[in-house]
């Protein structure tokens, strides 16, 4: 595709790095030739220095056969001029915005055609905020991404000794949980070292402490499968968010009903504004989350979840280290380098979560080919995992028709499960009309299907795959292209 990045921030850079990666023709528009210049270092992209809003500017990015725009920038209004000066001047297809403020998920009607025409709206704060609410459900956890319409997600866990199925071959699932539509996917290995590395899935594959292990599961059952691999964790009650900026707002308000919640920012202006935000219930401290005494003198050692949320990786990573040094029971650092992340992901610091990693997902299921409903970045962008709508005859499809043994899967890539009866594109029946899915009456009530090798494939199945090399994603999604013969 030929895609237009407005921005160069932290988020156009980790959009930039995923698609440049993918083969896209990639152009990055930003007013600040530093910015630029070390993009066009690292990335074979192509970026044009101005302000992304004028219309000379998106000729000069070739707006005119472009495929999609995505508008990044740190300003709101920015990003929605700019969706409708491509989509008014220049017709770009698809015109996808980022949106900081939550005002606008209440005025959708002023996002369409007649208003900003803004195809699609991406809140990396709400994405970090999603992942990380998963995480207070299941404090097992380490991910918890969902798929059709909540009834299945993926789950990753890091397995801990003595639990049920850890030093068990994974066939003893079967016996262990009967009745559970789960799949296990991958596991990931720490070797001396070394980073993590993949380790394929056989029926006689042991799982080992400290492996992590990536699931396809059924709603019902995911705490069931986080337990035979995870030693049990209470509750999460108490909360700590160092880091009072957008993520650390959206995460309190959140969650300031649910648990008991401290909030530490440095700057005072800043904790004044949060008091007015936030519910009186909300304990919000001026201070430093590196400083030892004042994380002491809170107790930190009571804290079920600690979150690292400021702006600063390092800030972030020495904090969450100190944090557990202190008793702290789970640590998670917003860490953006990707080096970082890798580097202490696992370790004392149990969570190193990269904030546009946590939204990508949401960004590729608008730009992958194919009947895609869903993508999930795992291992900080390595791994994917896809819902992808299965259509066609034996004829026309690759997959329809099969058995799951019969399809010829690119090496490594894995179908966890099958949720059949789901709402379809080719139905007549809007894909995002969810109500059959929480109707067990309804003549659509669809299930979740486990997956074997005698499986067979049927039109309009929404498939799960867990994609552990991202090279391999666009083989995946062409074996699931139906051929043109099919209408």
């Amino acid at each position: 595709m030929k895609i237009i990045i407005l921005g160069a921030g932290r988020v156009g850079e980790s959009v930039a790095e995923h698609l440049v990666s993918e083969r896209n023709d990639i152009t990055v528009i930003d007013n600040d030739p530093e910015l630029l210049g070390k993009l066009q270092e690292r990335f074979d992209l192509r970026g044009i220095l101005g302000d992304g809003s004028q219309p000379s500017v998106l000729a000069d990015a070739g707006a005119d056969d472009a495929d999609l725009l995505l508008a990044c920038a740190a300003d709101d209004a920015v990003n929605l001029t700019v969706c409708k000066t491509a989509f008014m001047r220049f017709h770009t297809p698809h015109r996808i915005a980022r949106l900081r403020s939550t005002e606008w998920s209440k005025h959708m009607e002023l996002l369409g055609e007649d208003g900003f025409a803004v195809s699609n709206v991406i809140c990396p704060e709400a994405s970090v905020t999603r992942y990380i609410q998963k995480l207070v459900e299941y404090p097992e956890a380490m991910q918890v991404r969902d798929f059709a319409h909540g009834m299945a997600s993926m789950v990753s866990v890091r397995a801990t000794a003595g639990a049920p199925m850890v030093g068990q071959p994974i066939r003893r699932f079967s016996e262990l949980l009967p009745d559970a539509s789960m799949h296990v996917m991958a596991i990931y290995r720490r070797f001396a070292n070394e980073p993590d590395r993949f380790v394929p899935c056989r029926p006689d594959s042991v799982i080992l402490p400290g492996d992590e292990v990536f699931f396809f599961v059924a709603r019902d059952d995911i705490r069931a499968v986080l337990k035979s691999v995870h030693s049990t964790s209470p509750p999460v009650r108490r909360v700590v968010i160092a880091g009072g900026g957008n993520v650390g707002l959206h995460l309190a308000r959140v969650l300031q009903k649910h648990v008991h919640l401290k909030l530490i920012d440095s700057n005072r202006a800043r904790c004044e504004y949060l008091a007015t935000q936030l519910d009186e219930s909300v304990l919000i401290l001026h201070g430093d989350s590196t400083d030892e005494d004042l994380l002491s003198d809170e107790n930190i050692h009571e804290v079920d979840f600690f979150v690292a949320s400021t702006n600063d990786d390092e800030n972030n990573i020495m904090g969450g280290l100190l944090a557990k040094q202190l008793g702290a029971t789970r640590v998670l650092s917003l860490v953006n380098r990707r080096s970082y992340a890798d580097l202490v992901h696992g370790t004392q610091i149990d969570i190193a979560l990269a904030p546009a990693q946590a939204m990508m997902g949401e960004l590729l299921t608008h730009i992958r080919q194919g009947d895609v409903y869903a993508v999930h970045s795992a291992r900080r962008g390595n791994a994917e995992a896809i819902e992808l709508a299965a259509h066609g005859d034996r004829r026309t499809s690759r997959v329809v028709g099969r058995t799951v043994g019969q399809i010829p899967m690119p090496e490594d890539v894995r179908i966890g499960l099958i949720v059949r009866g789901l709402p379809d594109l080719h139905t007549g029946r809007p894909d995002d009309d969810a109500s059959a899915v929480n109707d067990p009456d309804s003549a659509y009530a669809p299930f979740v299907l486990s997956v074997t090798d005698d499986t067979v494939i049927q039109p309009g199945d929404h498939v799960l795959l867990f994609v552990p090399h991202r090279r391999l994603v666009p083989a995946v999604e062409k074996l699931f292209r139906v051929k043109p013969t099919f209408f």
